[in-house]
């Protein structure tokens, strides 16, 4: 818990918080940029970032208001809405991404080697609701 507590903290002063995002933003824009059509219905985020669907919908109100994502009603399902990944979203994924990226290795330099973060890596994709390839970076 103290590693992971340590990089969080880290990567949220480096590249997160300069930008006026979280950690709970940015996973937000990965997902839905790896999604089909750049889009989620809010109930597949609420899963996927192990959040209350009231935290979600406060989540995707201040990406909202960011630019970053948009809402979209579901034309079959006036229930469903979408979350959907704008240009602005998308542009600031990838800036935060690369910065992101470049603190992660930073933090593991000197302390593991490629193979060992390959490996790690590998093994924290097996814990149950990870899946493989999620930890690869």
């Amino acid at each position: 818990m103290r590693a992971q507590a340590i990089l969080r903290r880290e990567l949220e002063a480096e590249t997160l918080t300069p930008r006026g995002l979280t950690i709970n933003d940015f996973e937000t824009l990965l997902h839905l940029s790896k999604a089909e059509g750049q889009r989620l219905r809010r109930t597949d985020l609420v899963g996927r970032l192990m959040l209350t669907p009231s935290g979600v919908t406060r989540l995707l109100e201040g990406l909202n208001e960011a630019g970053l994502t948009e809402n979209h009603e579901c034309d079959g399902d006036a229930r469903v809405t979408w979350a959907q990944l704008t240009s602005a979203g998308a542009e600031t994924l990838e800036c935060v991404g690369v910065n992101h990226t470049k603190r992660l290795r930073s933090l593991f330099r000197g302390t593991l080697s490629e193979d060992e973060v390959a490996q790690l890596s590998e093994l924290l994709g097996r814990l149950p609701g990870v899946g493989p390839g999620s930890c690869a970076g």
